[in-house]
């Protein structure tokens, strides 16, 4: 008998039965055992029906299912699909102290892997979003998949939590995808149909005046769970650090900056590094992050490694989807 969260196989043959030095049992016994072991993972029967059906005490059911596991009649294997990665999941969530920490085993090419945990993020907002809940999505090349791998979602809000970065090919990403999310859940959606950095303060402060644009940030106070991405800070894990001249990008580094998220700057210890870009972007804030009950960060790829490291180390993060080898370094770290 075979699942795909654990499986219980119960084997005709007598094996080896005890350690050295144990009794033997004989062979009336080891069929009882195997009899009941059955009754009891392969068809479901409670230990009371099983002790009624054998005239057995329930006591004596319990002990005849320990000889079971410990003789080898009874084997339990706990399987997940190939694509996760079962055992560092737990360490990382346990190490971290993270609500869900979900990883998805390396695929060898870097593509597949960002694809696949896109759809494993997706998967889990499926799971875990319920009907009322007030979900943000920021922007981001790994959120796009998993909007785009969304196939049933609670109904509930969608709220963008930034804005688009306006010389990027594919502008409309994130307005996109709060819109397709919002189509699946069949709530509302609230995108924000501006860049995510202004050249300077007066004209953002314009924009957050705008009654669409208004309306999202309104509702950052409500957040339930928001879904978050991460970037380091270079120009190929970072799309804030893409929209800035190499001026601002050179003293925001001399400033300590190591890695980014909703255009909110950290350094290597996790804490945030405030700068005139903060006047000048349109995101969510970390400290409204740090007030919604689930922040999920969805991240791979061994380039992003430390920022993502240093974002679990700033308290904002409670759960995380990467790929393996960012939680080999982590572990290792």
């Amino acid at each position: 008998m075979s699942e795909m969260a654990g499986r219980q196989s119960v084997e005709g043959e007598i094996p080896p039965v005890g350690g050295e030095g144990a009794p033997a049992r004989g062979p009336a016994e080891l069929v009882q055992v195997a009899a009941i072991a059955r009754r009891f993972y392969l068809d479901g029967h409670s230990k009371v029906e099983i002790a009624k059906e054998f005239g057995l005490s329930r006591f004596k059911v319990a002990r005849a299912l320990d000889a079971a596991r410990e003789s080898g009649i009874v084997r339990i294997d706990i399987r997940l699909p190939a694509l996760l990665d079962a055992e560092r999941s737990d360490r990382l969530r346990e190490a971290f102290g993270l609500h869900h920490a979900i990883v998805v085993a390396e695929s060898g090419d870097p593509l597949q892997t960002r694809r696949q945990v896109g759809t494993v993020a997706a998967d889990l907002l499926s799971e875990i979003v319920t009907p009322d809940d007030v979900l943000g999505l920021t922007s981001g090349r790994t959120l796009e998949i998993m909007c785009a791998e969304l196939t049933r979602l609670a109904p509930c809000t969608i709220v963008q939590l930034n804005g688009v970065i306006s010389d990027h090919p594919n502008a409309t990403g994130p307005v996109e995808t709060v819109r397709r999310a919002a189509h699946i859940s069949g709530g509302s959606a609230f995108p924000i149909y501006a860049p995510l950095v202004l050249p300077d303060a007066a004209t953002a402060r314009t924009l957050r005046a705008d009654p669409g644009i208004a309306a999202a940030f309104g509702r950052f106070e409500r957040l339930t769970k928001a879904v978050v991405a991460i970037g380091g800070w270079d120009e190929q894990t970072s799309t804030v650090y893409q929209t800035l001249g190499p001026d601002e990008r050179a003293r925001y580094a001399e400033m300590g900056v190591r890695a980014d998220m909703s255009a909110q700057l950290f350094d290597a210890k996790g804490e945030q590094v405030h700068t005139d870009l903060d006047d000048r972007v349109l995101s969510v804030r970390a400290e409204q992050l740090r007030r919604v009950p689930e922040v999920i960060a969805v991240a791979g790829g061994a380039a992003k490694a430390e920022a993502i490291g240093i974002m679990l180390r700033t308290g904002l993060i409670s759960s995380l989807v990467t790929d393996a080898a960012v939680a080999k370094v982590l572990l290792e770290e």
